[in-house]
């Protein structure tokens, strides 16, 4: 579907073909960090650069909840594990048990530097945090963490007390009021095109019908507003970036010339199978024209045949780099890539599920 076909920024179908065109990537490279065995699961890619070296924060999934963890590259293709940013606590706090952390105020230029930028002498790092334990038990809320010192280095980052959105706040709207927010990007709105200083994608769980069970699992990407990055309050009534059946989420903001373009994931539409990535177009950061076409990524290899979904594209010296979270039907996760240039294939594979 076409959203905001009508809006006077609307994207043009040339402008739409021309990104699709910059940003493919048909060549998977295949997994380049998996877990150390089957009792844990990786997920939700998030890529900086800092000095000589590239880092990847990444959710690793436990059985108790999430934590958040490090890894460092020095190519983009081989990764190494540093060590965790966010763990579990037992202290009674909000997010004890949950700590799904992402980036926040990364540089968004399309092949620029991709380095983290910062507010109020501190890096910044937005999460989806729980106090229950188990797979996205709710109720999962949006908090803010963050650090002075350096983000390439293992440590624990602050946390602020509590969370910034919650599915309980007075100005809950339909599409989250479901007790599951989930994935946020951070990013600064420099030209201030929303009236503020710092803007927030994030997607939630909701639904406007009571008790309607075949809809509130639907998942749509908001939008939410700040100048401090600790006071956060949404913005508009309704999703920017939604379908009608199914998951929409876990946005992530480039600026290809003078367009944005969010490449998020989808699952479960009415139109297409399993899940995949794909990308919408905006001007002004609010109104959001989705790509039409052939998915990004999509299932295709026994590492990903269950999923391909959740994104972070990136181009380095002429390759776009699509990392995405790989799922199998044995339910294992993993981080893959897609490149836009044939860089050969990984050696690196599921416990297990060795190549020979």
């Amino acid at each position: 579907m076409q959203l905001n076909a009508q809006k006077p920024n609307s994207v043009t179908q040339t402008e739409m073909e021309q990104i699709y065109q910059e940003i493919k990537t048909p060549f998977k490279y295949g997994l380049v960090m998996v877990p150390n065995d089957d009792q844990h699961k990786m997920d939700c890619p998030t890529i900086f650069r800092k000095g000589k070296f590239w880092y990847m924060t990444y959710l690793i999934y436990s059985g108790r909840g999430y934590e958040t963890w490090l890894a460092k590259s020095k190519d983009l293709l081989n990764w190494e594990n540093q060590g965790k940013l966010m763990s579990f606590g037992d202290a009674g706090n909000w997010d004890d048990n949950q700590k799904a952390g992402y980036n926040a105020l990364q540089n968004t230029e399309w092949g620029g530097s991709y380095k983290l930028g910062k507010f109020d002498g501190k890096y910044w790092m937005s999460y989806f945090g729980g106090k229950e334990k188990g797979y996205e038990t709710e109720p999962l809320s949006i908090g803010m963490a963050y650090d002075s010192k350096n983000p390439s280095t293992v440590q624990e980052w602050t946390r602020l007390p509590k969370p910034v959105l919650t599915s309980a706040d007075a100005d809950v709207r339909w599409w989250e009021n479901r007790n599951k927010l989930f994935k946020s990007t951070v990013i600064e709105d420099k030209e201030k095109l929303t009236g503020h200083r710092f803007v927030m994608y994030y997607n939630a769980v909701g639904d406007s019908l009571l008790n309607n069970k075949k809809t509130r699992w639907y998942e749509r990407i908001g939008m939410a507003v700040s100048d401090d990055m600790v006071n956060w309050k949404r913005f508009q009534k309704d999703p920017v970036v939604h379908h009608p059946v199914g998951i929409t989420g876990d946005g992530v903001i480039q600026k290809i010339g003078l367009n944005y373009v969010m490449f998020y994931f989808g699952a479960f539409w009415q139109d297409r199978k399993g899940a995949f990535n794909r990308f919408a177009v905006s001007k002004d950061l609010v109104n959001w024209t989705d790509w039409t076409g052939e998915n990004l990524i999509e299932s295709s290899e026994k590492y990903d045949e269950l999923y391909a979904h959740k994104s972070f594209v990136l181009k380095y010296k002429g390759v776009v780099y699509h990392f995405y979270c790989a799922v199998n039907k044995q339910d294992q996760r993993g981080i893959a890539v897609a490149t836009s240039k044939d860089l050969g294939k990984s050696k690196v594979d599921f416990i297990g599920d060795k190549k020979n």
